[in-house]
C-alpha cells in the first residue's frame, strides 16, 4: 500500500505538460507543498495568484511559459479577442491535464504497488495475487482521490496575490503597473491579472472597480524600525499615509528625531500616537509637517489644537490619540506593563465619537479594543453614510466589515520592531481604496512580507459594504 501511494505522489509530483492557450503557453503541474489551492503564477513579472478552489491537498499549478503579448495588450483592452474562447480553450487545458493525470497517477501506482508484490513475494502467506490486488485496490482508491478533489470547484473568490524577492510589495505594484499601461483595465479580479486570471475565472456578477481612484495606505507599530520607512515611500507612492500609533517603542526625543522623516513620505502623513509613544513623538512630527489627530483636534506646530476633523484632498478624518500615551515629560524611558482597556475608556471614546458621527469619513485608533462598543452600537443602527475605522496594536492583519462600517489593521509595520525582535512577526501593510462624494470603501489590498526570506503576499478583498452581515469577518 505504501508503495502504491508513494508511486502516486511521485506521479503528481512529475507530471507535467505545456499547453498553448490563444494568448500564452502554459505549464500544468501539481505542487506538493501549498494545500488546497489552484494557483496561475507568471515568473516574468515573479507575481501570481492563489484560489482556494482544490479540495486535495496540494496546489494545481498553471505557470505561464511564453507569452503573446500583442494578443495579452488586446485582452488587457477588451479589443478584437473573444473572451470566453480563450476562457474555454484554457478550461479545455485543464481538463485534458487532469484526464491524462489520472491516467498516469493509476500507472504509476499500479507499477509501484505491483513491482512490490512481486519483490516481497513469498511462499508463505499472503500470496501473490492478494498483494497484486492490495495494490490494485490502493491504486484504484488513490486515483479516484485525485480525480473527485484535485478539479477546482465552486467560485474562483478570496484571491491571495503573492511575490517573492525584497521589493516588498511586488504584487501589488505589478497590478498597478499594469493598470497605468493599459488605462480602461479594471481593478477587479477578472481583470487585475491582465486576462491570466481571466484564462480560468468565469465573469463575475459584481460591478467592476473603477481604475486610477484615491486610495490610503495604512500602516502602525513600527516601534523604531526605520528600515522600513523607504518600503512606505514605495507603497505610499504619493499618496495619504496613515500611521496608525507605536510609531516608537517609548517616544523618547531620540527615537522622535529618527523616526520624523516619516512625516515627508506620505501625501500626507496622518498620525495618532499608540501607547508606546509620546507627546515629544506628537510635537516633533507636528513640526516636520505631519497631521497629528488627537482626541481633542489637529496637534499644530505651536502646541494648539486646529479642527477635529481635517480634510485631505476631499477625505474626513479624525483621530483618538492612545490612552496610555506618555504625556509627561522625561518619563518615557521608563518601563511599565502593557496597558488594558477598560469600560471607562471605551465609554469616553463613545463620548468623542458620537458628535462626529456623520462629519467623519476614517477614523484612526491605535488600540482595537477602544471601539468595540461603538462597533456593536453601529451593527443596531447603522450610519447614514459608510465609515471606516483604522486600528493598530495587534500586530495582526484583520478586515472586519458590517453594514456601512470597515475595520481595517494591517498588522505591524515594522515586524516587531528594533524593540521586539522575538516576535518574528510578518511585515504588514494595508492599502484602502475608496470614492469621494459620497466616500465610500471600495476595496482593501493587505500585503505581508517575511522579513527572512523577502517572500510578499498581497490579498485584495472587496468591501460590499451595504451587503455585509454585522461584524463578518474575512
Amino acid at each position: 500500500m505504501l508503495a502504491t501511494l508513494g508511486g502516486a505522489v511521485l506521479a503528481l509530483a512529475t507530471f507535467r505538460e505545456d499547453k498553448q492557450l490563444p494568448v500564452a503557453t502554459v505549464r500544468l503541474s501539481v505542487q506538493l507543498d501549498e494545500p488546497g489551492a489552484l494557483g496561475i503564477y507568471v515568473p516574468l513579472v515573479d507575481w501570481g495568484v492563489r484560489f482556494g478552489a482544490v479540495r486535495l491537498p496540494v496546489q494545481l499549478r498553471v505557470d505561464v511559459r511564453r507569452v503573446d503579448r500583442a494578443a495579452a495588450e488586446r485582452i488587457a483592452r477588451n479589443r478584437e479577442v473573444d473572451l470566453e474562447a480563450v476562457r474555454a480553450a484554457a478550461t479545455d487545458a485543464i481538463r485534458s491535464y487532469l484526464k491524462a493525470l489520472v491516467l498516469v497517477v493509476l500507472v504509476a501506482a499500479l507499477l509501484a504497488g505491483g513491482l512490490t508484490a512481486f519483490a516481497v513475494r513469498a511462499r508463505s502467506v499472503p500470496r501473490v495475487r492478494w498483494l497484486l490486488a492490495t495494490a490494485g485496490g490502493t491504486a484504484l482508491a488513490a486515483t479516484a482521490a485525485v480525480g473527485l478533489l484535485l478539479p477546482p470547484r465552486g467560485p474562483l473568490d478570496n484571491p491571495t496575490y503573492f511575490a517573492h524577492g525584497a521589493d516588498i510589495p511586488q504584487a501589488l505594484q505589478a497590478l498597478e503597473t499594469v493598470n497605468r499601461s493599459v488605462g480602461t483595465l479594471s481593478e477587479d479580479v477578472d481583470a487585475q491579472l491582465v486576462g491570466l486570471a481571466r484564462l480560468v475565472l468565469a465573469p463575475g456578477e459584481r460591478g467592476v472597480l473603477p481604475a486610477g481612484g484615491p486610495r490610503l495606505t495604512l500602516a502602525s507599530d513600527v516601534h523604531n524600525n526605520v528600515l522600513v520607512l523607504p518600503t512606505l515611500r514605495r507603497v505610499a507612492s504619493g499618496g495619504p499615509l496613515v500611521i496608525a500609533g507605536d510609531l516608537t517603542d517609548r517616544g523618547t526625543p531620540l527615537e522622535a528625531s529618527v523616526t520624523r522623516d516619516v512625516a515627508a513620505i506620505g501625501s500626507p502623513t496622518m498620525f495618532v500616537t499608540g501607547n508606546h509613544d509620546s507627546a515629544t513623538l506628537e510635537r516633533s512630527l507636528a513640526r516636520a509637517g505631519a497631521i497629528v489627530l488627537t482626541r481633542w483636534g489637529r496637534l499644530l506646530p505651536d502646541g494648539s489644537y486646529g479642527p477635529m476633523v481635517v480634510n485631505v484632498d476631499g477625505l474626513r478624518v479624525a483621530g483618538y490619540d492612545d490612552p496610555f500615551t506618555r504625556r509627561e515629560p522625561g518619563h518615557e524611558r521608563g518601563t511599565r506593563p502593557e496597558p488594558r482597556t477598560t469600560q471607562e475608556l471605551q465609554d469616553g471614546f463613545a463620548r468623542w465619537f458620537a458628535p462626529l458621527q456623520g462629519r467623519v469619513d476614517v477614523v484612526v485608533v491605535h488600540e482595537p479594543a477602544l471601539i468595540e462598543p461603538v462597533l456593536s452600537g453601529l451593527a443596531e443602527s447603522p450610519p447614514a453614510s459608510p465609515i471606516a475605522f483604522l486600528v493598530g496594536h495587534t500586530h495582526e492583519q484583520d478586515l472586519r466589515t458590517q453594514r456601512d462600517v470597515v475595520v481595517l489593521n494591517g498588522g505591524t509595520a515594522g515586524g516587531g520592531g528594533t524593540g521586539n525582535l522575538a516576535e518574528s512577526q510578518p511585515i504588514g501593510l494595508a492599502q484602502l481604496r475608496y470614492t469621494l462624494r459620497p466616500f465610500d470603501p471600495l476595496a482593501a489590498d493587505l500585503v505581508t512580507v517575511d522579513p527572512a526570506s523577502g517572500d510578499a503576499t498581497a490579498r485584495h478583498e472587496r468591501l460590499d459594504l451595504t451587503s455585509a452581515v454585522p461584524a463578518e469577518r474575512r
